[in-house]
């Protein structure tokens, strides 16, 4: 077995124990805690949909503990402004008594950082996190504070058409690597949920690795091959989803207004890396292409008034793009 080799088992093995560990205080949802793993891995944001109560904000924190990261919360909500997020300058003395400004960081200098019911403020505050999501650094009276790393911010929002929320801009969108569905637990989820959440017993989650240990896996995956085939089925896809290109489906012509930007191809093409390496393999399949292109498009498609009214599912359209695609290659 050679260095790279070694690499690649010792990486998949800690993966394995993180989602190992996640899962004994996530019940059910094995998808999604696997989505949200290989988002971090990826260096990319997560953005999770689903109504309230489903273990979104328990998922998040259970994850800082296994990996012994710093974790903070921001509740959003219609009255939150900008600095709330990422901080404000406020006068204090110095040694001598004279007055100066300084900056006091807000909730977002933190490894995780979960945006709560994120749709629930106005656009104005949400885009506080836009340079902090892509540049991993935030900006107050001109002065720039990097962020730590791994950061990762794990947004929460109830579906859009529940009262009083905002819909998020299409550029924060664009910035979130994937977008997860949250599901309603099954009866037997449910009784398991509620059997460990109203106990005296906790799930007992040790810590299995570290941001270090995070960082070095990031590594490891950049450099797991892609064949040629393979990536021109990923770039296809999401050119196919452009219904302005001559040769795309008629269904993304007849339902799309716009495509995926480039991030899509990026966010498809690093995450299949790491699914990859979650099923200990070395290369990028046509199966790890499939799986993360659903949480790759799904909020980076947006229908034209024809699908809205039609009532058309975008994971549905994904999938008919994703077999035209295919055939093609």
């Amino acid at each position: 077995m050679s260095i790279e080799e070694k690499d690649i088992r010792e990486a998949w093995e800690t993966v394995k124990s993180i989602e190992e560990e996640v899962g004994k205080a996530i019940i059910g949802q094995k998808d999604v805690v696997r989505q949200v793993i290989i988002g971090l891995l990826s260096g990319g944001h997560i953005l999770l949909e689903g109504a309230p109560g489903l273990g979104k904000t328990q998922l998040v924190k259970t994850l800082s503990r296994v990996l012994d990261l710093s974790f903070s919360r921001i509740q959003f909500t219609p009255d939150l402004m900008p600095a709330d997020v990422i901080g404000t300058n406020i006068m204090v003395k110095d040694e001598e008594g004279r007055n100066k400004f300084e900056f006091h960081k807000g909730p977002v200098f933190a490894h995780l950082v979960l945006a709560d019911e994120i749709n629930r403020a106005t656009p104005k505050t949400q885009s506080a996190l836009l340079e902090a999501m892509q540049e991993a650094t935030v900006t107050a009276f001109k002065t720039s504070y990097q962020l730590p790393r791994p950061f990762m911010v794990m947004a929460t929002q109830n579906p859009i058409e529940m009262e009083g929320t905002y819909p998020l801009p299409e550029a924060q969108l664009d910035r979130f690597l994937f977008k997860i569905d949250v599901k309603f637990p099954n009866l037997s989820e449910l009784k398991d949920i509620v059997a460990l959440t109203t106990s005296s017993v906790e799930a007992d989650v040790q810590k299995v690795a570290d941001g270090e240990k995070i960082l070095a896996i990031r590594e490891i995956a950049k450099d797991i091959p892609i064949a040629q085939p393979v990536l021109s089925y990923a770039l296809k896809a999401v050119m196919h989803t452009h219904p302005e290109n001559t040769d795309s489906p008629d269904i993304a012509k007849k339902y799309i207004r716009f495509g995926a930007s480039p991030r899509a191809a990026q966010s498809i093409v690093n995450s299949a890396r790491v699914r990859a390496l979650l099923e200990g393999r070395y290369n990028v399949s046509f199966d790890d292409i499939k799986y993360v292109a659903y949480p790759s498009l799904r909020h980076r498609i947006f229908m034209n008034y024809e699908g809205i009214a039609e009532g058309m599912d975008v994971d549905d359209l994904i999938r008919e793009i994703l077999n035209i695609s295919e055939e093609q290659v």
